[in-house]
């Protein structure tokens, strides 16, 4: 659950819809903030994830019809980082025609864009993870980014459950434990771990950046003649 009681990991204080990105190469935001992704299949709950996350109920509309969201929506927050919203995949209802055009969409932001920080990866805690998720996660390891996977929906079962489906899809996945969080929308449970993971790595891909930056302007204060040991 929300902690009411104790200080908020990422506490919201401006957050503001910077537009979507439709097609590969499309347009997109200038890659001035570190960028969070959230990804995962379109019933997955991830609408309601967001809402409960930046605690708006109608930041990240709730479809009915899942698959519908067709592309990547882009929200500033707090100017401190940028939360990059997927279109929902493997939605089984939607055309092959549909899924060919999501597929580059996906792959051709989170390999392009240069300000990734990391990942956010919803599966249901009720399901087992599909080959589209297997492949997406697959595909993540491969950039080497970091990674953060939710299991969502976990109101639907007791808590004894809860913990018998994370073991087991922690250790179907060969997933570290401590990257995964339980979480519901519902109740929220796991809003918090969530908030305060996402604020960590944007923060520290904000220091990794600064660091560089310091390090390239070291070298550039070298006069003629002098040498880096």
């Amino acid at each position: 659950m929300d902690n009411p009681g104790g200080s908020d990991p990422l506490v919201i204080r401006s957050l503001e819809f910077m537009g979507g990105m439709a097609t590969a190469g499309g347009w997109r935001p200038d890659a001035d903030l570190p960028e969070i992704a959230f990804a995962g299949r379109s019933n997955v709950g991830k609408s309601s994830l967001l809402n409960r996350l930046v605690k708006r109920k109608a930041f990240a509309r709730v479809s009915r019809t899942p698959g519908r969201t067709r592309e990547i929506n882009f929200f500033r927050v707090n100017d401190q980082f940028v939360l990059a919203d997927l279109p929902g995949y493997g939605y089984a209802k939607i055309s092959k025609e549909r899924k060919a055009e999501w597929r580059p969409l996906l792959e051709g932001y989170l390999s392009g864009t240069t300000r990734l920080a990391g990942v956010v990866q919803l599966l249901d805690i009720r399901r087992d993870p599909s080959d589209d998720d297997i492949s997406m996660l697959d595909f993540l390891a491969q950039l080497e980014v970091p990674t953060i996977v939710v299991l969502t929906k976990t109101d639907k079962l007791s808590r004894g459950a809860v913990t018998r489906r994370q073991d087991d899809i922690v250790r179907g996945l060969m997933l570290d434990p401590a990257q995964t969080i339980s979480f519901s929308a519902v109740t929220g449970e796991g809003r918090d771990e969530l908030a305060a993971a996402v604020a960590s790595i944007a923060a520290a891909y904000t220091d990794q950046v600064d660091a560089g930056a310091g390090a390239d302007a070291d070298a550039t204060d070298l006069e003629p003649g002098d040498c880096e040991e």
